[in-house]
C-alpha cells in the first residue's frame, strides 16, 4: 500500500553547527531513513555559469509532468551545488562582498558534505541539505529536509570535477550554451542580486572565465549526453502522460520527442532509467546517441 504524503519542513540549526566537523549532521540520515526505502535516479547537469542548468532542469520536471505536482507528491527533486559553498571566515567574506572571491574553484565547496548527503541520497535516505545566501555570502541556519524520490536532478558548474562525486551520478547532461549568452544572463542574474556592474565584470573576467576554461569545461568529457542551447533547445511537448507513470513509468514516454538532440537525451534518460529500475547496470549508451561514457548504476 502507498503511504500518504509526508510533510516537507525545514528545521533550523546554525551555520557553525553545519560547518563544524566537515558538515555536521547535515546530510545524515534522520531517524525514520531507517526503513528500507527505493533507491532513486541520480542525474548530474553541469555547464558553465549561467549556462542554463537550473532552468533545464525545471524543464526536465516539466517534460516528466511533475511541474503541477504538490511537493509532498513529487517524484523528483531538484538540488543545487550551490547549496554548498564553504562557510567564509569573516576576511573572505569581506573580500566576497567587493568581488574578489572565487566562488568557482573546486575549494569553493564543501566538497566532503556534498558527497556525504549525496551518497545517503543514493542509498535512499531522508537528508537535510545547507541553504546558501548569496546576497549576504553566508550559509542560513535554515536547512531543507529532502524525502526520498524517485529523481534526483543535481546541478552545478563543477558536479563533474570530483570523480568520487562524478562517479555517483547514473546519468550525466551537459548544458552547451554560448559564453556571450552566458556572460549577459549573469550579468542581469547579478545586477538583480544587488551587485555593481563593473565589479561583475571585474569578477567575470578574473575568476569566472579562467575558472571555466581550467575546471568545468574539461569535465564536458564525462557527460554522457550534451545540451547544445541549453533549456532553448527543449522546447518539443511530449504526448500527453500515460496514467501508468509511477516508477518505471516515469520517464519511458519521453522517447517520444523528435527533436534529435532533445530525443537523445531523453531516450537516454528513459532506458538508463528503466536498466536501474530493473537492478541492470548498464554499461554503455545506445549507439546511435554517439557517446560511450560509461555509467554507474
Amino acid at each position: 500500500m502507498r503511504r500518504g504524503p509526508r510533510k516537507r519542513r525545514a528545521r533550523r540549526r546554525s551555520g557553525a553547527d553545519m560547518a563544524s566537523a566537515g558538515g555536521g549532521d547535515c546530510g545524515a540520515a534522520s531517524p525514520e531513513a531507517d526503513r528500507p526505502q527505493p533507491r532513486p535516479f541520480l542525474i548530474g547537469v553541469s555547464g558553465g555559469t549561467a549556462s542554463g542548468k537550473s532552468t533545464v532542469c525545471e524543464k526536465i520536471m516539466e517534460l516528466l509532468g511533475q511541474n503541477e505536482v504538490d511537493h509532498r507528491q513529487r517524484k523528483l527533486v531538484i538540488l543545487s551545488q550551490d547549496r554548498f559553498y564553504k562557510v567564509l571566515t569573516a576576511e573572505q567574506k569581506a573580500k566576497a562582498l567587493k568581488g574578489q572571491y572565487n566562488f568557482d574553484h573546486p575549494d569553493a565547496f564543501d566538497n566532503d558534505l556534498m558527497h556525504r548527503t549525496l551518497k545517503n541520497i543514493v542509498e535512499g535516505k531522508t537528508v537535510e541539505v545547507p541553504t546558501y545566501d548569496f546576497v549576504t555570502h553566508s550559509r542560513l541556519p535554515e536547512t531543507t529536509v529532502v524525502y526520498p524520490a524517485d529523481v534526483v536532478l543535481f546541478e552545478g558548474i563543477l558536479v563533474f570535477y570530483s570523480q568520487e562525486i562524478r562517479d555517483m551520478f547514473h546519468l550525466r547532461l551537459f548544458v552547451d550554451t554560448d559564453s556571450d549568452v552566458r556572460l549577459s544572463r549573469r550579468v542581469l542574474r547579478d545586477v538583480h542580486r544587488g551587485r555593481d556592474l563593473e565589479q561583475i565584470l571585474t569578477q567575470y573576467t578574473t575568476f569566472v572565465k579562467p575558472a571555466f576554461e581550467e575546471f568545468c569545461l574539461p569535465t564536458k568529457k564525462y557527460a554522457d549526453v550534451i545540451i547544445p542551447r541549453g533549456v532553448d533547445n527543449m522546447g518539443k511537448k511530449l504526448p500527453a502522460r500515460s496514467s501508468q507513470s509511477h516508477h518505471s513509468g516515469l520517464l519511458s514516454h519521453t522517447s517520444a520527442v523528435e527533436d534529435s538532440q532533445v530525443h537523445k537525451a531523453h531516450q537516454s534518460l528513459s532506458e538508463a532509467w528503466v536498466q536501474h529500475r530493473q537492478g541492470r547496470a548498464l554499461t554503455r549508451l545506445p549507439s546511435s546517441l554517439g557517446y560511450r561514457s560509461k555509467l554507474s548504476c
